[in-house]
């Protein structure tokens, strides 16, 4: 089966309103079925992605430019921790804390264009995936391929596990090499087996090469004190991106709890005057009862009146004519 057809009819899936995912994965899989029905299965069986996960995917779809800063500014990071640059670590991850709050933003106004609205707790998730998506290489390409199917986490030490994750995972891109280490870092260079024996049988070199090997400097490895440093700046900055992100919850938690409050004492408010309004409807409609139940009576008794005034006037007509005078 191709992947990259597959991964083509899926970018079109996962590029639609959450609500449309399963008639158009239906669609999809019987047109692919007609051409090759393995690709017909293979669509069928693209999993409907998580609501904050299609947020995420929105966000790639309609805003990649905020994706790619985020991507550029996970570069700068790994850049800074491989070269044990403490100063930018700290610089960038107040970066970061302020980049991921606009881009989590930005994906709660575009999910609302799609016609979804993210709650707190998703808003959350996004937060978690873009921060992966600085994190790990890996966790980028998934987040820019537009088919997260779940939202994804990164500890910044283990690579992004995207098992069942990503859709299509064969279709991303490969992961780009690490970044260099500086000039003046020596790598440690992995020991091979039958090294003495093979010193042993090379030939001596000549006394010039020698005075030139000593002559030229080494490079000196970054003293311990300085990646000791790279490592604190890295926790420092970890430590104050978790606690503002602990304050930034409490204080949508404390939101969350004063509205609730507001909410309740208006509920009650409504309650009360709900009470009230059945209370009075209750007094209308007996009102109304004995209004009418009144009113038929008047209407009987004015029809009793009515009939004794006609028969009253009929007896004076009669009288009148009996005592005229002949």
């Amino acid at each position: 089966m191709d992947d990259e057809a597959l991964a083509e009819i899926a970018n079109e899936l996962y590029a639609k309103p959450l609500d449309d995912f399963i008639g158009a994965r239906a669609a999809a899989a019987k047109e692919a079925a007609g051409r090759d029905k393995e690709l017909g299965a293979a669509v069928r069986g693209l999993p409907k992605p998580s609501v904050a996960a299609w947020a995420v995917n929105m966000l790639a779809l309609h805003e990649p430019d905020v994706l790619a800063g985020l991507s550029d500014l996970g570069s700068r990071m790994r850049e800074a921790q491989a070269s044990l640059d403490a100063t930018a670590l700290r610089e960038l991850g107040r970066e970061r804390r302020t980049v991921l709050a606009a881009a989590v933003d930005t994906a709660r106004a575009v999910a609302q264009e799609q016609g979804r609205t993210i709650s707190e707790a998703m808003a959350t998730d996004v937060e978690e995936t873009l921060r992966a998506l600085t994190a790990d290489v890996g966790a980028a390409a998934a987040v820019q391929s537009g088919r997260l199917l779940k939202t994804l986490s990164a500890d910044g030490v283990n690579a992004v596990d995207l098992d069942g994750l990503v859709a299509v995972p064969a279709a991303l891109p490969a992961a780009p090499r690490p970044v260099p280490a500086p000039a003046g870092a020596v790598p440690d260079r992995p020991r091979k087996e039958g090294t003495t024996t093979a010193g042993a049988s090379r030939p001596k070199p000549d006394k010039p090469r020698l005075e030139a090997v000593r002559q030229t400097p080494r490079p000196k490895s970054p003293p311990a004190l300085e990646k000791a440093k790279a490592a604190l700046a890295e926790a420092e900055a970890a430590q104050a991106e978790t606690a503002q992100l602990a304050r930034d919850l409490q204080n949508r938690a404390e939101g969350a709890r004063t509205e609730m409050a507001e909410l309740l004492q208006e509920t009650a408010e409504l309650r009360t005057r709900l009470r009230a309004a059945e209370d009075r409807l209750e007094q209308l409609r007996r009102s109304l009862a004995a209004t009418a139940a009144e009113a038929k009576q008047a209407v009987r008794a004015a029809d009793k009146a009515e009939r004794t005034a006609m028969l009253a006037h009929e007896r004076v007509l009669r009288l009148g004519s009996t005592d005229t005078p002949s």
